[in-house]
């Protein structure tokens, strides 16, 4: 330590070891220390928090003390009073309830040009652009909407006549005369589209109806679709112009024959033919699928044919046979969340078997029959939840679990494709999902295995008239693809 003299050391400097220069006068006052602001969020209930609440309470005395006296309420204008000419008037030029007085509306005194009128006089005639709705027929709607019974039911007589099948949503533009002592009105005329290329008109001559068609030339080629799988078949097919329900109908029906989801690949093609209808004007309608085929590089190709024979339409393939070669159809579009086999269950947690598979789905998914078969239960089952069981030729039966809602009963009957039940989780289930099992003679079996054995389903004499029908389906451009 250097050698300092005394009078320049200080008591701090001694007790810290070193020698310090005193600051003689030149210290930083302590009162630079205190801060004015203090954060109370910290340093709770020490000194210098203490230090911030007494300042901020200082601060909110002094502010209230002298801050002014609460404002006084101001005085209210006085209004004029309204006698009662001028509150009627206000009434009468108001929009308000009828049952207040209102008129909705100023109404004018009597005069040489203005004669007030007991009763406002009935419209000469009527004009209303109406939907018939689903289940609805013609006859009731022009009723309910004030029509002439008679002229009602002669009106339906006549568009029934022609031909036309009024679908439901069709907009209709009715026409009617003046109110008659009954309270209803004659019909003057009924316009309306019964389908593509046909215009009805249902007009008054004297005391007559009478029927008046306009038929447009249409164009019933079908149209043929094609296409590279890609990424999914679905959406492939949407992409190439597809109609959601055509593309549901297509995948249907190859889901007879395979599995759509595992056995088709990105390079395969798709092939279809869909019914048409286009007028010269550019209205175009579609109609059902009627040709559903897939090129597999691997695996051949599938050409199915709808037919209908005896009151009866399935599908069939190009050779005319009913030959389920690989899964059951597919009960609910979705993918295979969990095999056939032993597996660790997922809420129970021990490994127990799996005897069926699962499919991912949303709540509210359709859920189909897989194959023509009889309803042996619908209701609950357990843990299964909601379940319908079907019981299916050869001594096979299948079974629909977890479902939300059922919309077979036991005891009918169903046809492959037909809507039985929607996608839930009730019962033992962790999410919306499909359990499906397949039984044969009261074995579990893994639904991916099922195959049938061919049957021909075309009749002997039927032969020439179904290759005639194939040829032309085959024979069907394609303007698109």
């Amino acid at each position: 330590m250097l050698d300092m003299p005394a009078h320049l050391r200080t008591r701090r400097g001694l007790a810290a070891g070193t020698a310090t220069v005193p600051g003689f006068g030149r210290r930083r006052p302590r009162w630079r220390d205190i801060d004015l602001i203090v954060d109370l969020s910290d340093d709770m209930f020490t000194r210098r928090w203490w230090r911030g609440f007494a300042t901020l309470t200082g601060l909110c005395v002094a502010v209230a003390l002298i801050a002014p006296q609460p404002f006084e309420p101001l005085p209210a204008m006085a209004t004029d009073r309204v006698g009662a000419s001028e509150a009627a008037e206000f009434r009468e030029a108001a929009i308000a309830p009828i049952a207040r007085g209102s008129g909705t509306g100023g109404r004018m005194a009597a005069n040489r040009l203005v004669q007030p009128l007991l009763r406002a006089p009935d419209r000469p005639a009527i004009e209303l652009f109406v939907r018939l709705g689903s289940g609805d027929t013609l006859d009731r709607l022009l009723a309910r909407n004030s029509a002439n019974y008679a002229d009602a039911s002669e009106a339906a007589r006549l568009i029934a006549s022609a031909g036309g099948r009024i679908a439901p949503g069709t907009t209709i533009d009715i026409r009617l005369g003046p109110k008659q002592p009954g309270g209803t009105r004659p019909i003057q005329r009924v316009a309306l589209r019964a389908g593509i290329g046909l215009d009805l008109l249902v007009g008054r001559s004297g005391d007559r109806l009478s029927l008046e068609t306009k038929r447009t030339a249409v164009d019933r080629t079908p149209l043929r679709i094609r296409g590279r799988v890609g990424d999914g078949l679905y959406w492939a097919l949407r992409s190439a112009g597809v109609s959601p329900q055509a593309a549901s109908d297509y995948l249907r029906a190859l889901a007879t024959r395979i599995d759509v989801g595992s056995d088709v690949g990105p390079n395969d093609r798709f092939d279809l033919v869909i019914a048409n209808a286009r007028t010269a004007g550019g209205e175009s309608r579609e109609g059902p699928l009627l040709y559903a085929a897939v090129d597999r590089l691997g695996g051949g190709a599938i050409r199915l044919v709808k037919w209908t024979a005896a009151g009866r339409t399935e599908w069939v393939d190009a050779q005319g046979e009913r030959q389920r070669q690989s899964a059951l159809a597919w009960p609910v579009a979705g993918r295979i969340t969990s095999g056939f086999g032993l597996r660790v269950h997922p809420i129970l947690r021990f490994a127990r078997m799996h005897r069926g598979i699962d499919f991912g789905a949303p709540s509210g998914a359709p859920i189909v029959a897989a194959a023509d078969g009889q309803v042996i239960r619908s209701g609950w089952a357990g843990g299964y939840g909601r379940q319908i069981r079907l019981a299916h030729d050869g001594g096979l039966s299948t079974s629909y679990s977890h479902l939300s809602r059922l919309v077979v009963e036991e005891g009918s009957f169903v046809r492959q494709g037909q809507l039985i039940g929607y996608v839930g989780s009730s019962g033992l289930s962790t999410g919306p999902h499909l359990h499906y099992e397949v039984y044969r003679g009261g074995v579990a079996i893994n639904p991916v295995g099922v195959r049938f054995a061919g049957a021909a389903v075309i009749d002997p004499r039927e032969q020439d008239r179904f290759k005639a029908h194939v040829a032309r389906l085959m024979a069907v451009g394609s303007p698109r693809g």
